[in-house]
């Protein structure tokens, strides 16, 4: 991913793919036919751990806007990281009708810094099992952030405004 590049995609309530530009796709190696009104988990990285998606979802589900890193899977099996920002898409009835997420090349700092954190809420769940792991996966994470006195949002900011 280029430093200019921007991925920008949409979806509905549901995290189906409603747009996606051409850089979506060229780094997901996905045509667009592969993608539209295709769930967004589609290029969900095995190393993600799942109480990220949770808190993600949580975040953007009470019209927050979510800031975060994301480590996503190409059709090749390679992968690509990114710093999204996610936000809810209103409609002319200021109703939230889906979701609006730009996703751009994050600084290396970054993913260093967040590797072993996603790296423990995978193993937490592994652990635990699909049932209690992302629960108990975010609250490691809810632990960290307390810890070092700080929320996901601002930490995510810092590390990418840290290049």
């Amino acid at each position: 991913m280029a430093a200019n590049d921007f991925i920008v995609s949409k979806t509905d309530l549901k995290g189906r793919i409603t747009y996606a530009n051409r850089i979506f796709m060229r780094m997901a190696q996905l045509p667009e036919s592969s993608l539209l009104n295709v769930q967004h988990n589609i290029i969900r990285h095995p190393d993600m751990p799942r109480g990220v998606f949770k808190f993600l979802w949580d975040t953007i589900k009470d019209e927050q806007e979510f800031f975060g890193f994301v480590k996503n899977l190409c059709a090749n099996g390679d992968y690509y990281w990114v710093f999204a920002n996610i936000t809810p898409d209103y409609g002319f009835d200021d109703k939230v009708k889906g979701y609006y997420s730009v996703r751009r090349q994050p600084p290396e700092s970054a993913i260093k810094a967040v590797t072993p954190i996603y790296a423990e809420m995978l193993a937490i769940e592994k652990r635990f099992g699909p049932k209690e792991g992302p629960e108990k996966s975010i609250a490691y994470l809810v632990k960290f952030l307390k810890d070092n006195n700080t929320s996901y949002r601002d930490l995510a900011l810092g590390l990418y405004n840290q290049k």
